[in-house]
């Protein structure tokens, strides 16, 4: 099973970014995804998951409206688009697949975890 993120990058505050997961290893359209940031000297946090079937979407307060989950299960890829970027928002983030076709805000509900990719937004 991997895991594959990309997309981070040094960004102004104000700036959007792109963020991919390739999946590869297990059957990616029977599993929800999310993504989960950790900034240093925090913990891990979770930002934004993907359900499927459904396509239901769930997000943190902190990135509620600014950022957006996708996913294409052909090319079993899961996106978050990045919009109005803050310095806060510094971090490496992860991808994962979850147990289940659900995918929650809870970090022992994933089974399978990427690299991670760091985002980082100077003032």
């Amino acid at each position: 099973v991997q895991l594959q993120a990309s997309g981070g990058g040094l960004v102004q505050a104000g700036d959007s970014l792109r963020l991919s997961c390739a999946a590869s290893g297990f059957t990616f359209s029977d599993y929800g995804m999310g993504w989960f940031r950790q900034a240093t000297g925090k913990e891990r946090e979770f930002v934004a998951s993907i359900s499927w079937p459904g396509r239901r979407t769930y997000y943190a307060d902190s990135v509620q409206g600014r950022f957006a989950i996708s996913r294409d299960n052909i090319k079993n890829t899961v996106y978050l688009q990045m919009n109005s970027l803050k310095p806060e928002d510094t971090a490496v983030y992860y991808c994962a697949s979850a147990q289940t076709s659900f995918a929650s805000s809870s970090l022992t509900s994933y089974r399978y975890w990427g690299q991670g990719t760091l985002v980082t937004v100077s003032s």
